[in-house]
């Protein structure tokens, strides 16, 4: 963190590997879109020599952000590794995207990492830290995950560093602020025509050097009487921050008393309690100048990542055996048993199913048989198979360099297996192994889809089942109820990206139709029907009689069937043949097309001939003396409620309860959680809950997540019932 360390280059084509897991470093950036995420990782690639020219490697694509809906909607929506080497570590960044629609891929990331470092832009000043940051924080600190904050876009007009430092230690620090503190100060070169003021250079508190980037080095330079007041007095805090911190419960007692505390302790202790994941120091960081190649920042932020961040071994995952074993601990051991997860799968068309792999345990070598389990019940499992690996490869933008192999600690690409998606585990076929997978959100936004042509039908199966097996974010649903094909997405930008795949990868398109809610009908008085289905027509004629009594039932009933036929009006062996009539005409509905629940229907009369009569006929007569009775019955409509359960910031609460009443929904209680969040429960019915995902994010702004479950039907209002037949009979 003090002097600047040899960098261990990656650029034309070579392959940046590790001996071992301790000289492997792997870093999640996380932030909001626009944030600078992508940038960042930029400009590393480049201070590191993996890149040579801003975010290009040799055949002219992109490091990151390299994939063709990428290129066209310009903004991350996958997870992407780009390798670079510094002081012989081998860092192995992970950007993801920013947009809370694609929070599955920065999940994935999350569970890849050891360590993260939070992107802000100071340009947005506090709506740069969104509720889903904090959500994320918040996540990192329950796992004890060591996180760095990087402030960006300092030279925008309004940014204000001080300013944006204090907002980040409100939002985020929580009862821990004072751990979170800045390691530099910025040096601001004179302010432009536009009103912007560029960062030139960095004060370093630690070693009260000054560092200038203005031409687009790091180099050290002079420190002049009012750079050296401001390191002083920032300086001071900063020791405070880091004493605190120090396992040496003498430290403190020493620098209250005067004693100076030398460069070499303060560095060490800090570089421990970020690793421990106690102490979150914040960076700055700026793009290189034109034709320049290090970015401001770039030498602090590589050297905190090399010598202040934990290796793979501080990050255990634990597994279990196949027959359920009590999970245990792996070993980050390079000679230990194999143990991989598949982050992320994606489709070349060139090399097939790619899988981005997290080594936990042991090496994973090219054209080795490895054991691929997924996870769920046993005999549900369509991928619990030995498969050979292909490639081992080092992913490069959209270059994969040979890598042979991948030990434990390392992040690589694999190639052929075909039966792997993300979530599954990769382990030896003779010792198979299961690691739990990392928590997916539930996809809420339904979108029903239908094939646009007759060639689209044909692999339109094959293709959403490549789709969900690359996304486990997205959900397919053949909806028995409704005869629906939907699609299950996190957010309308999640569902445009989902159907760009679809047509652009996997060559299928479809087209979107309105999602249809499973209603159903009831009768809510009772009524009586008679079903007369007599044709003559010579020769052998058609006749059935029959006359019903239909009641309604409670709730969860659904259609009992009650013969009271006296005198044998109806011949037993016609009996079921009325049934058979009521249950079909049921499904069908009798209303607005809803299948009919709920109801005792009783046949006690009727007519047959003794040659023209039918088990046909008489379901024919059934049918319409059902459609009879409810034609002069009051026929409720009967609606899906969910519960729902809403977990937003208390500055929402508000809102969220408001929105929630609008929506016809029953408040059922809130409870406070976490601090500054609460969870509020409901009641709503699902007609109104299927654009609720994109209107909950909008309304919390991003700082709310919610869940829903199915518990029961009841009737809707009427209004909203008369609407519904009447489009039903248009």
């Amino acid at each position: 963190m003090a002097d600047r360390a040899s960098t261990s280059a990656g650029a034309n084509g070579t392959t940046i590997t590790a001996e071992r897991p301790d000289d492997i470093r792997n870093v999640v950036l996380v932030g909001q879109s626009g944030s600078g995420k992508t940038t960042l990782v930029e400009a590393l690639a480049m201070a590191t020599g993996a890149l040579t020219r801003a975010g290009r490697v040799e055949d002219g694509t992109c490091v990151s952000d390299y994939d063709d809906i990428e290129q066209r909607q310009h903004r991350s929506v996958q997870l992407s590794v780009v390798p670079v080497g510094w002081s012989g570590i081998k860092i192995n960044l992970l950007d993801t995207p920013g947009y809370a629609d694609f929070v599955g891929e920065l999940r994935a990331g999350l569970r890849a990492a050891d360590a993260a470092l939070f992107v802000v832009s100071a340009a947005a000043g506090a709506e740069g830290v969104s509720g889903q940051t904090l959500a994320l924080w918040e996540e990192c600190a329950s796992v004890g995950m060591p996180r760095a904050l990087v402030i960006t876009h300092l030279d925008a007009a309004r940014a204000d560093f001080d300013e944006m430092t204090e907002t980040c230690r409100d939002l985020l620090g929580g009862g821990a602020a004072e751990s979170m503190l800045p390691l530099h100060l910025p040096v601001y070169g004179p302010k432009g025509a536009d009103g912007h003021r560029p960062v030139t250079g960095l004060l370093d508190l630690l070693t009260e050097h000054v560092f200038d980037y203005s031409k687009g080095e790091h180099i050290q330079a002079e420190t002049t009487a009012d750079q050296s007041a401001l390191i002083d007095q920032a300086r001071a805090r900063l020791i405070e921050g880091i004493i605190a911190e120090s396992e040496d419960e003498t430290l403190m007692e020493r620098y209250l008393e005067g004693a100076a505390i030398d460069l070499t302790t303060l560095v060490t202790d800090l570089e421990r309690a970020v690793a421990r994941g106690t102490f979150h120091p914040v960076l700055i960081a700026a793009p290189p100048p034109e034709g320049t190649r290090e970015g401001l920042g770039m030498v602090e932020i590589l050297d905190l990542i090399t010598r202040g961040f934990p290796t793979p071994a501080e990050h255990p995952v634990s597994a279990s055996g196949l027959d359920g074993a009590k999970p245990a601990p792996l070993s980050c051991d390079p000679g230990g048993p194999l143990a991989a997860e598949v982050i992320r799968t994606a489709s070349d068309p060139y090399v097939g199913r790619l899988s981005l792999v997290r080594v936990f345990s042991g090496t994973l070598r090219a054209d080795e048989t490895v054991h691929v389990c997924g996870h769920g019940p046993v005999e549900e499992r369509n991928h619990d198979v030995d498969e050979r690996v292909g490639a081992v490869s080092v992913p490069f933008g959209k270059q994969q360099r040979p890598l042979g192999q991948a030990i434990a600690g390392d992040i690589a690409c694999v190639g052929k297996l075909g039966h792997a998606e993300t979530g599954d585990t990769l382990s030896s076929k003779d010792a198979p192994l299961l690691i739990e997978p990392w928590p997916i959100p539930e996809p809420l936004l339904p979108v029903a889809i239908r094939a646009h042509g007759k060639a689209d039908e044909d692999k339109l199966s094959q293709s959403l089942a490549r789709l969900v097996a690359e996304d486990p974010t997205v959900r397919l649903e053949q909806n028995g109820q409704t005869h629906q094909l939907v699609l299950w997405c996190l957010g309308e930008a999640h569902r445009d990206v989902a159907l760009e795949r679809l047509r652009a990868r996997f060559g299928v398109q479809v087209d979107t139709v309105e999602h249809r809610v499973a209603l159903r009908e009831t009768f809510a008085t009772t009524a009586s029907g008679r079903g007369r289905h007599v044709k003559q027509s010579g020769g052998h004629g058609q006749y059935a009689i029959c006359e019903i009594e239909v009641a309604p039932l409670p709730e969860g009933s659904g259609i009992e069937y009650v013969d009271k036929v006296v005198g044998g009006v109806v011949p037993r062996q016609f009996i079921p043949s009325v049934e058979k009539g009521v249950r079909a005409q049921a499904a069908r509905g009798v209303a607005a097309g809803y299948p009919l629940v709920d109801v005792r229907v009783t046949l006690f009369d009727g007519k047959a001939h003794s040659v023209d009569s039918s088990d046909a006929a008489f379901q024919t007569a059934g049918a319409l003396a059902l459609r009879e009775a409810a034609a002069s019955a009051r026929i409720s409509l009967l609606e899906p409620i969910a519960e729902v359960r809403v977990t937003v910031s208390d500055d929402y609460v508000g809102a969220v309860l408001s929105d929630l009443s609008s929506r016809r929904g029953r408040v059922l209680g809130t409870e406070p959680t976490t601090a500054g969040r609460t969870v509020i429960r409901a009641e709503v019915p699902e007609l109104e809950l299927s654009r609720y995902a994109i209107d909950l994010r909008s309304l919390a702004h991003g700082g709310a997540q919610f869940t829903r479950a199915y518990t029961r039907h009841e009737p809707m209002p009427a209004q909203l019932a008369d609407s519904i037949r009447a489009q039903a009979s248009v």
